[in-house]
C-alpha cells in the first residue's frame, strides 16, 4: 500500500511539473524577448522596507494600494499634509516634495533647497510600518484588557474559575513567561519588571505573526526594522541600569580584581553595559529580516525560472510552493523562539542587575 502511495506521488508530480502553463510565463511566445526582465533584489527590498503607501498588488500596469497621510514640515514650506497618492506611486512631485529614487535618502520624501541639492524635511508621516504599529498595538490592548476583564469578572470572592478558550490559551503564553522565563532569572524583584517583559514578548509575537500574513493589514516588516529593535533595546538598557543595585554599579566602576586589573576591567564592564542591548537590538532585526528574505527569495524562483521553458518552470514553481509553505509554517514557530529569546535575554540582564552584596559563610550563620 504504501509503494502504491509513493507511486501516486510521483506521478502526481510528473504531472504538474509537465503541465501545461501560459506560453507568456513559459518564455516560448514571440512577446518573451521583449518582456523587462524581473529585477528580484529590488523587488525584494521594495517588501522588506518601509513605503509610504501600503500596496496590495499589481494586474499590469495597474497599482492596488492604501494611500497613508504624508505629514512633513519644511523651512521653506513650512507645514504640509496630504496622503501619498498625490506622488502617484512615487513618480510625480507635489508641492516641491518627491520620493528619492536613489542615493542616499533612497525611498524618502526629499526636496530641493536654494543650492538644488536633495534635502530632507521634518517627517512624520504615517508610513507601512506606523500603521502596522498601530494595528498590533490595538491588537495587544485589545487582548490584555479582555483577559483582564475575564479575571475581573469570574474571579470574585475568592474563588477562582479555570479559564478556556481564547483567554486560557493567552494565559498559557503569560504562564510560560512569567514561571520559565522571568521568575528564574530576575528573582525576587521580578513583580516589578513582569509588566514591561510581558509587553516586549506580546508585542514583538504580534508583530512577528502580522510579518507573515501576506494581505492587508499584514505583511509589513515591522520587527524586521531596526529602528523598532532599537527602541525596544534601548527600553532594556533603561530597565538594567536604571533600577541596577549598588551592588551592580560596584562590580562595574570597582570590580572583584586586582589592583593593577582595574583600569582594564572598568572600561570592558562599562561597554558591556551597552553591547548588551545591541546584541538585544541585532538580534532580532537580522533573523526576522532573514526569514522575511529568504520565504521572498524562494516566490522569486518563479520569476526567475520564467523564460528557461514549460518544464523548468512548472517544477520550479511547484518546488517555490512547497519551498515557501514550509517556510512559512517554520516561520511561525520563529515568530515565537524570537520574541521568547527577547524576553528571555531582557530578563537575565536585568537579573544581572539586580545581584545583592555578597556575604561570606560565617556573616549568613
Amino acid at each position: 500500500m504504501n509503494n502504491n502511495r509513493i507511486k501516486y506521488i510521483a506521478l502526481l508530480c510528473l504531472f504538474l511539473a509537465g503541465f501545461p502553463f501560459p506560453a507568456s510565463a513559459g518564455g516560448h511566445s514571440e512577446a518573451a524577448g521583449t518582456e523587462e526582465k524581473v529585477d528580484i533584489a529590488s523587488m525584494i527590498m521594495d517588501h522588506l522596507m518601509d513605503s509610504y503607501e501600503w500596496h496590495i498588488a499589481t494586474a499590469g500596469e495597474t497599482h492596488v494600494s492604501i494611500p497613508l497621510p504624508v505629514i512633513v514640515y519644511s523651512e521653506t514650506g513650512g507645514l504640509n499634509v496630504f496622503m501619498s497618492s498625490k506622488f502617484h506611486h512615487g513618480h510625480e512631485a507635489y508641492n516641491g516634495f518627491y520620493i528619492a529614487a536613489g542615493g542616499d535618502y533612497k525611498g524618502k520624501i526629499v526636496e530641493k533647497n536654494v543650492a538644488g541639492e536633495e534635502v530632507r524635511p521634518w517627517d512624520f508621516s504615517i508610513t507601512k510600518n506606523t500603521l502596522s504599529l498601530i494595528f498590533s498595538c490595538i491588537i495587544l490592548v485589545i487582548t490584555v484588557l479582555s483577559v483582564a476583564g475575564w479575571y475581573r469578572k469570574n474571579n470574585k470572592d475568592g474563588q477562582h474559575k479555570a479559564p478556556k478558550g481564547f483567554v486560557g490559551f493567552v494565559e498559557m503564553f503569560i504562564m510560560s513567561v512569567v514561571d520559565d522565563v522571568i521568575k528564574p532569572c530576575i528573582g525576587r524583584n521580578y513583580r516589578k519588571f513582569t509588566p514591561y517583559l510581558l509587553t516586549a514578548f506580546f508585542f514583538i509575537f504580534i508583530n512577528n505573526l502580522m510579518g507573515l500574513i501576506p494581505v492587508f493589514p499584514g505583511g509589513a516588516n515591522v520587527t524586521g526594522n531596526i529602528a523598532i529593535t532599537f527602541v525596544l533595546a534601548i527600553f532594556t538598557l533603561f530597565a538594567v541600569n536604571l533600577f541596577g543595585t549598588k551592588e551592580y554599579w560596584k562590580e562595574i566602576f570597582n570590580p572583584h580584581t586586582p589592583g593593577w586589573l582595574k583600569p582594564l576591567m572598568i572600561p570592558i564592564e562599562m561597554l558591556g553595559m551597552f553591547t548588551k542591548p545591541f546584541a538585544l537590538m541585532i538580534r532580532l532585526f537580522a533573523n526576522i529580516l532573514a526569514g522575511h528574505s529568504v520565504i521572498l527569495g524562494l516566490m522569486s524562483l518563479i520569476f526567475v525560472t520564467a523564460t528557461l521553458g514549460t518544464v523548468l518552470f512548472s517544477s520550479m514553481s511547484f518546488v517555490s510552493v512547497l519551498m515557501t509553505m514550509f517556510m512559512n509554517v517554520l516561520e511561525l514557530l520563529v515568530a515565537y523562539i524570537q520574541a521568547y529569546v527577547f524576553t528571555m535575554m531582557s530578563a537575565v540582564f536585568i537579573g544581572l542587575a539586580q545581584v545583592e552584596p555578597h556575604h561570606s559563610s560565617a556573616e549568613k550563620h
